[in-house]
């Protein structure tokens, strides 16, 4: 299937490891023009020279802190610079602390507002109005399973990824007339950096084996497995392309079929 999407340029957010990275890596085998952005220097030049010469295209990499609203807003500037637009959107970042409730202070909480709710807005801002006078846009949020079946011990991310959630619900009705879609992707358990943080905290915190808990995930899946994160990235591309036109205001999973409701 020819995607269409040469010629395209994307901005991915939190894209030197993990989820963003392999965004980014299917956008740009798809022959998308991508601007990556992370914090670490070292980890995103990596990235940007590993992703430009498997797929050809142009790739530019951008460090900054997406909590700090400034840092957000250059991001896009920067790309927009470089790259004339951006027409697909991809708001993604690290997770917050593990922890329950009480472990949160009022600074935890106000962090994780910046790091997962805040960072999604600000980029979204900047992003917009080009989007508009365009008449084209496609807006990506890299959310959680999370926002439809809360996972324990994780009420920071649970709280903030539903925020991000209703925002974009909200937002996908006001800009759908501007040709522009907001969608949300649902991760669930991947093999990722951070699944590994989360599964040796867990462990730490019970006593046991960092693979006990991983397995203890995997029964829970109906597939019997941890996700792959080029499996979230082909849904990110599909969902970019000009063929996901009529879909928007959605929160899809890519699960295993881990969550258990209905809709």
């Amino acid at each position: 299937m020819d995607l269409n999407l040469r010629g395209r340029v994307a901005l991915v957010a939190g894209s030197s490891r993990g989820l963003g990275r392999a965004i980014a890596e299917e956008l740009a085998a798809e022959g998308a023009s991508v601007a990556l952005c992370a914090r670490r220097e070292a980890a995103l030049a990596e990235a940007r020279e590993s992703i430009a010469r498997a797929s050809g295209t142009r790739v530019t990499a951008l460090a900054a802190d997406l909590s700090r609203p400034e840092e957000a807003r250059r991001v896009v500037e920067t790309t927009i610079a470089e790259h004339g637009r951006v027409d697909v959107l991809v708001t993604n970042t690290g997770g917050p602390p593990p922890g329950p409730f009480e472990r949160h202070d009022t600074a935890a909480w106000q962090a994780a507002a910046q790091l997962l709710l805040t960072s999604a807005v600000e980029l979204i801002r900047a992003a917009l109005p080009g989007m508009k006078s365009r008449r084209f846009g496609r807006i990506l949020n890299v959310t959680s399973i999370a926002v439809k079946q809360p996972v324990d011990n994780l009420i920071l991310s649970n709280a903030l990824r539903a925020a991000v959630t209703g925002m974009a619900r909200t937002l996908a009705n006001e800009v759908a007339r501007d040709g522009i879609t907001v969608n949300n992707l649902m991760p669930g358990y991947t093999r990722t950096e951070r699944v590994d943080e989360l599964a040796q905290a867990t462990a730490r915190a019970e006593a046991v084996a960092p693979a006990a808990v991983v397995a203890r995930w995997e029964a829970q899946i109906p597939m019997g497995r941890i996700g792959e994160p080029r499996e979230l990235a082909a849904l990110a591309a599909f969902l970019a392309s000009d063929r996901a036109a009529y879909i928007t205001g959605q929160s899809i999973a890519v699960d295993g079929g881990w969550i258990r409701g209905l809709l």
